[in-house]
């Protein structure tokens, strides 16, 4: 099986190199690393193994099984298709393809069945949203979801290496103002409409992966002066009544989530706690008194991982139980 990375030098990347290591896929698998002409002859070592990183070029593009990319939809719009044409499952993490119809945009714990035999590009959601998106789809397996109001505390992290440097330094080379000591209610370009680009887009995904294009959603999204983990704090409005005692229990048998909360002991989820697991972290579950059928809850994510990295990996894994069952 022969596997490519496009942009395996910045920080979602690596990491996914890393996750594909951890899960085994490059032992007796060969792995092809491209970049820009700038990174071209980089060594990349993970788990003892060294891989030389290739221009990404249309002459040096190798015939692969799967092509992991996280390059920008730049990249994504000019060299995703020419894998996809040479019979590559294409795992998109930019948002260039994440609105055509004819592209799945896939949380695998979600909706993997929205790949068919005629799936070549698939698209991984926006990182806040798979944050969102697998508690809301839980929770929708027992009520149906009126609306969701939103706040989200995006770690520096999300913008790439630049985003980290800004934070380091004090700079503003990514950020329109410094982030050291400060909260940016800015992600993403703003729209005629008043939202940013990145608010429209988790709104517009949640929908798509919930296969729910009427679901009424509202968001704000803030950037926080952290290295890693987004954070969300989230309303739900329900059809009808739920108790919070079925809503732990339903998100605690959900794949991907992990129920943090226990206020006697100030347990609750926390960034640094994110950082340290693949799940979902959930808590400070509790009734919204000014509104019936209505419950509030806190919840983190490491977004490297889960919020694009391991995600794509995780499509992958199962693209390849498919195949092996066929």
């Amino acid at each position: 099986m022969k596997i490519a990375i496009v942009g395996a030098t910045g920080l979602v990347g690596r990491t996914m190199l890393e996750i594909l290591s951890e899960k085994k896929l490059i032992e007796n698998n060969k792995i092809y690393l491209y970049a820009s002409a700038r990174s071209a002859g980089k060594i990349i070592s993970v788990a003892g193994h060294n891989f030389v990183v290739s221009e990404l070029d249309e002459d040096m593009i190798e015939k692969v099984d799967f092509a992991l990319f996280s390059a920008g939809k730049v990249v994504s719009k000019q060299y995703a298709p020419l894998f996809a044409k040479m019979g590559a499952y294409v795992i998109d993490n930019s948002s260039a393809f994440r609105r055509y119809k004819n592209v799945p945009l896939v949380v695998p714990e979600i909706n993997f069945c929205d790949i068919d035999e005629k799936t070549r590009i698939i698209a991984n959601p926006n990182c806040s949203t798979i944050a969102l998106a697998i508690p809301m789809f839980a929770i929708g397996k027992i009520a149906q979801i009126k609306r969701i109001i939103v706040s989200t505390y995006q770690a520096v992290s999300g913008a790439g290496q630049c985003g980290l440097l800004d934070l380091t330094y004090g700079t503003t080379n990514k950020f329109p103002h410094p982030i050291v000591d400060n909260l940016i209610p800015h992600i993403d370009k703003f729209l005629p409409n008043g939202y940013t680009f990145e608010e429209d887009k988790m709104q517009f995904e949640l929908k798509k992966i919930l296969h729910n294009k009427d679901l009424q959603i509202t968001t704000t999204a803030v950037r926080v002066p952290i290295k890693n983990s987004h954070s969300e704090s989230v309303n739900i409005e329900l059809s009808q009544r739920v108790s919070i005692t079925r809503i732990k229990q339903t998100l605690s048998n959900q794949e991907g989530v992990l129920v943090t909360d226990n206020p006697a002991t100030n347990l609750y989820p926390m960034p640094k706690l994110s950082n340290l697991t693949d799940n979902i972290l959930v808590g400070r579950i509790r009734k919204d008194y000014s509104l019936q059928n209505s419950f509030n809850m806190f919840l983190c994510m490491n977004n490297i991982r889960k919020g694009a990295a391991l995600n794509a990996v995780q499509i992958v894994q199962k693209l390849i139980q498919k195949t092996q069952k066929q």
